[in-house]
Formats: structure tokens, C-alpha cells, sequence
């Protein structure tokens, strides 16, 4: 069985995941943005999810090497 590569890992589709990230961090950065009100229920939720260490895994994915 061969190994199939996640769009978003081959090539073309990482180039578009970065430039996707970067988009989103432009406009997240934008000042009107910035200084727009949000609810301290949602800044104390995101907080809580960024405080957690990252998961070797990927969302929805086995756990097992397709190498194995």
C-alpha cells in the first residue's frame, strides 16, 4: 500500500495552507479588528484551548504510521 501525502502536506497545497495562514494573520492584525469588542467569555474559552499542549496528531487522524 502506498502512501498518500494530505493535500495540504504535497507541494502545491502547502503553499496554499501557508498563504491561507498568512492571509488570515494580515487580516487579524488589522487595527479596526484589534480594537473590536469581544466577549471575555470567548477570550477566557480561547486562552483555556491555547494553554493546552499541541497534539502530536493530527484532528481526525490514526495515531499509527503508515511506515509500520
Amino acid at each position: 500500500m502506498g502512501q498518500r501525502l494530505l493535500p495540504w502536506r504535497s507541494g502545491e497545497g502547502e503553499k496554499l495552507w501557508l498563504s491561507m495562514l498568512v492571509d488570515a494573520m494580515e487580516k487579524a492584525s488589522q487595527p479596526q479588528l484589534r480594537a473590536a469588542y469581544c466577549d471575555q467569555s470567548v477570550l477566557a474559552a480561547v486562552s483555556v484551548q491555547l494553554a493546552r499542549p499541541a497534539s502530536p496528531y493530527l484532528h481526525c487522524a490514526s495515531h499509527f504510521s503508515l511506515q509500520n
